[in-house]
């Protein structure tokens, strides 16, 4: 099997076939600009991705067109071998290790031969090292030459779990460890899976939240006290929500922790008190500001938004974060609520030794809560939740989504209703017995639609990824129209003639609007949730029931890995 990168490779097909990037461009469906950087070794595509398939089939395709007849099995097996094998480079370890180390990043590329700007794109994944393993091999040197003192290899062998003593085996797993597999997309698939499966009323039944009863214990006082050690950390916690459920202020709780989640969230009873505890703050109808700490390591990350998004669901909660927060040192936690307010730190890979401050003196909780306030001031929105009472609100943002350029990927759990032609919409309306008030509804929302997205269009490439049922999977499993954008709670369903029809309305539209891409996917993804990727700027996730609400997601760490997430196939 060949052992040449991706970019030779491909060139190299293209040589043979007499190929230029513009065939392959509209033989692929992959721009023209991002073949030039396949091309150029600036970008990669990633295994199993629908680019790489796109490629694969292209490059058959022409090879057939120019009675060359390459084996499809054979470039199949070359590019993605040089994918995998020879160009793989893990962003995420590259990242922790210039804050585990504290690199200093001009120093480095002086070293290494490499343009500062270029290495920072590449520690946050905007662009890949053409041969990460010359990069991967240049960067090793670089640390045993500057980084060879005991301490610095203590903190290596901690990151890379290996033995301190040995320094060839240190230099070996660090190699490994920039050039091995991410596990962010496997997060990513998670993280998602759970959102489209899950039931905030299900939920609500699990954790008892429609019986739950506020506690009443008048003239209830918290007591000031000091918490040391993870233990008595975790108690502190509970003490500040019991404090904060039993005093009579409605005041906002405001949160913002950078300490460590894993050692704690081991503890599963302490997790189900510390949810509880946040449900009964909600049932007493507080309203939540967190600022949430995503400069940790992807897992944790995802850990995190995991158990938040159910609460978001609420919408009681407005989450937010810190930009550019680095801080290898110091870990800190301040909670503030009406009458009390817990402090916490402790020195970074030293949690056990941290320590919690609880008070409810009224000058400490005032100076607590200022502190609270000029956090906020610095933060910026984590993501912008809407429900079905923010209808009219949603409404203007897509209004302003459709003014913004950039190229847009979708994967959509049903068939887009722009695409369907009037009459059998009309049709299936009727033969779901909907109200002709709510037929003018949806009539009009399908043609604002068509406004937004002849008005992307333009100037804008739209690729829709659709998985398209079989009859069989049609009769054991129920599609929907896709109404989730106005929050329409009656279930409408196609038969699977009208389901035909619709697809093929939806394949005549790309045949007619050449910046319409449609994507037929071979594999099942989401049944409940549809993403929006706009390249550079955020990400919509749009759950269409239980409840109906959508995410729209600007923290650049969490766009990036949901953009380069290639969906998993769902059972």
């Amino acid at each position: 099997v060949s052992k040449m990168f991706f970019k030779d490779l491909l060139n190299n097909y293209l040589r043979e076939l007499n190929c230029t990037s513009k065939e392959l461009s509209i033989e692929s469906n992959i721009s023209e600009a991002v073949i030039s950087r396949y091309r150029s070794g600036q970008r990669i595509p990633k295994e199993n991705s629908i680019q790489i398939n796109n490629l694969i089939n292209a490059l058959y395709n022409i090879s057939l067109k120019k009675n060359i007849k390459l084996n499809k099995k054979e470039i199949k097996e070359k590019l993605i071998n040089s994918i995998n094998k020879y160009n793989y480079f893990n962003y995420e370890n590259f990242n922790n290790l210039i804050s585990t180390m504290n690199i200093n990043i001009n120093e480095m590329s002086k070293y290494i031969a490499f343009d500062s700007s270029h290495i920072s794109r590449i520690r946050y994944g905007k662009t890949k090292p053409s041969d990460s393993e010359d990069f991967s091999k240049r960067i090793c040197n670089y640390i045993f030459e500057k980084y060879n003192n005991k301490d610095s290899i203590q903190k290596l062998s901690i990151i890379l779990e290996c033995d301190a003593t040995d320094l060839k085996k240190i230099c070996n797993s660090l190699y490994n460890w920039l050039t091995k597999q991410s596990k962010s997309n496997t997060k990513i698939n998670d993280f998602l899976n759970k959102l489209d499966s899950f039931d905030l009323n299900d939920y609500i039944k699990a954790i008892k939240f429609d019986k739950l009863k506020v506690p009443n214990i008048p003239f209830y006082r918290s007591k000031i006290r000091n918490y040391y050690g993870i233990e008595e950390m975790k108690n502190g916690e509970l003490d500040f929500f019991k404090a904060t459920v039993l005093s009579k202020s409605k005041e906002d709780i405001f949160m913002c922790s950078d300490m460590p989640m894993e050692d704690m969230a081991k503890d599963i009873n302490f997790g189900k008190k510390w949810m509880f505890a946040i449900a009964v703050s909600l049932k007493k109808g507080l309203h939540l500001n967190i600022i949430h700490n995503l400069d940790r390591p992807f897992n944790e990350m995802m850990l995190g938004l995991e158990s938040w998004i159910p609460i978001y669901m609420t919408g009681q909660i407005s989450p937010f974060y810190l930009k550019d927060s680095k801080n290898n040192i110091y870990n800190h936690l301040n909670y503030t609520s009406g009458t009390v307010a817990l402090y916490g730190e402790c020195i970074n890979g030293f949690h056990n030794k941290g320590k919690y401050y609880l008070t409810n003196k009224k000058e400490e909780v005032n100076y607590y809560k200022e502190k609270a306030n000029l956090l906020l001031k610095k933060a910026s929105p984590l993501m912008e939740i809407y429900n079905e009472f923010d209808k009219n609100t949603f409404k203007a943002f897509l209004l302003n989504d459709a003014k913004i350029n950039g190229e847009r990927r979708r994967f959509l759990h049903s068939l887009p209703l722009f695409t369907i032609d009037d009459k059998l919409l009309k049709k299936i309306l009727n033969d779901n017995k909907i109200p002709k008030e709510d037929i003018n509804v949806i009539l009009k929302y399908k043609k604002d639609e068509e406004v937004n997205i002849n008005l992307i269009l333009k100037s804008n490439i739209i690729t829709d990824n659709i998985f398209v049922k079989t009859k069989e999977e049609f009769s054991n499993s129920n599609i929907y129209l896709s109404l989730e954008n106005i929050f329409y709670n009656k279930k409408i369903k196609y038969n699977y003639s009208e389901y035909l029809e619709h697809i093929k309305s939806t394949k005549d539209y790309c045949k007619k609007n050449k910046n319409y891409k449609l994507n037929i996917q071979k594999n099942k993804t989401f049944s409940n949730i549809s993403l929006i990727i706009l390249e550079n700027n955020y990400v919509i996730i749009s759950k269409t029931e239980n409840p109906n609400i959508h995410f729209v997601i600007k923290h650049p760490k969490l766009v990036d890995a949901i953009k380069n997430f290639t969906p998993l196939v769902t059972e």
